[in-house]
């Protein structure tokens, strides 16, 4: 099996390091499993523009990096029998809709897929509720349908977490951010790891720091439309970390989030602990969805379920990335991702907020076309 050289290793960290060196954030976290094992885990930078020293174990936010571990949360329960990627939500949550309506005919597989056309509506706006699951529930209920279910791929940036984390309590018994923590961190070992910051912990989250685009790259108008700076204001604050936003606030490392693909890149299991099955895993990080141009990012996308699927040149999983690898992006500053083919868990955390979305993918891919290159060579 391919593996990294000592030599590999510290070529990567030279790639690493020039980020920093440059100035694209103020610090990373960059961790690599291959084939179960961690063979690459660096840290460097600061938490912050005045901040402390970034080592391996300091927690940041991940943005859209959450939705997977949720996502896998689902996934669970799926194969536990409570629900099915073709019921329809109404079935287990029937205040979602009024049966015969259009959005009444919304399913489990077309929300975990980004297909459920209920991308963005008023609540987006509202930030000072997201914090109260009872508002949330209360605005996903009433919220109307941009498109019709099933037909437009469309990136639910934040509704995807309120869908899913219901979803998850309305079969479990359990709030989502509970679900998750007892079974998809604690068993794995992802102990840095939790979506929002419980009470009874310190606030030491990395600080988000915004930056504006170089004026080498010209803005391609892809991505989310507010500027860095303002989602760097706007999720520093306590309440954001203390909040439970299932799409948006997973707090954590590197290390736990390749871990966590590492895992899933072997089929489901790691070191005697299974999540998921191999067919559950292959049916969610398979392509649900694709389009040229998707109705929230205005840009090439492919979906599974509850992940982005690679083998695109618009994607950040590498220039030449395959369809069959699997991740997920976290608003301008994190990715992650796993190759079934050559059984490899990536991640990079960072705590600089790039402007949407070239730059952000340019730097991601940089590293991610490294590691792959390298266990090829």
């Amino acid at each position: 099996m391919p593996r990294l050289s000592a030599d590999d290793i510290e070529q990567l960290r030279a790639q690493f390091e020039r980020q920093l060196d440059v100035g694209l954030h103020h610090g990373a976290q960059l961790t690599v499993y291959v084939d179960g094992d961690l063979v690459v885990d660096f840290a460097g930078g600061s938490t912050g523009p005045d901040g402390d020293e970034t080592t391996p174990e300091t927690r940041h936010l991940l943005f859209s990096c959450t939705k997977p571990f949720a996502g896998v949360g689902l996934h669970q329960l799926v194969e536990q029998g409570k629900l099915d990627y073709d019921d329809r939500v109404i079935e287990h949550w029937p205040e979602f809709a009024d049966d015969g309506t259009q959005k009444a005919s919304i399913t489990v597989r077309q929300v975990l897929s980004h297909t459920a056309g209920i991308p963005f509506g008023e609540f987006d706006d509202q930030v000072g509720q997201w914090g109260d699951w009872d508002a949330v529930v209360a605005a996903m209920e009433d919220i109307d349908p941009v498109f019709e279910p099933g037909t437009t791929p469309a990136y639910h940036a934040i509704n995807y977490g309120w869908l899913v984390g219901e979803l998850i309590r309305r079969c479990s018994g359990q709030s989502v951010e509970a679900y998750v923590a007892e079974n998809v961190f604690e068993p794995l070992g992802m102990d840095d790891t939790g979506i929002g910051l419980p009470d009874d912990e310190p606030d030491d989250v990395a600080t988000l720091t915004g930056h504006e685009a170089f004026e080498r790259c010209h803005d391609v108008e892809e991505g989310l439309e507010d500027p860095a700076a303002e989602y760097a204001a706007a999720f520093n604050q306590a309440a954001m970390h203390r909040a439970v936003i299932p799409a948006a606030n997973g707090i954590g490392t590197a290390r736990d989030m390749a871990r966590f693909y590492a895992c899933l890149a072997n089929g489901g299991s790691l070191d005697g602990t299974e999540l998921l099955t191999e067919a559950t895993v292959h049916e969610a990080t398979t392509t649900h969805a694709e389009t040229e141009s998707d109705g929230t990012l205005s840009r090439p996308a492919r979906y599974g379920l509850g992940v982005w699927t690679g083998g695109l040149a618009a994607d950040m999983f590498g220039a030449a990335s395959k369809e069959r690898m699997f991740g997920h992006a976290g608003l301008g500053s994190s990715f992650g991702w796993g190759d079934p083919e050559l059984n490899v868990g990536f991640a990079l955390v960072t705590n600089g907020i790039r402007e949407e979305s070239f730059e952000h993918a340019a730097r991601v891919g940089q590293l991610s076309d490294a590691v792959r290159l390298l266990l090829q060579d």
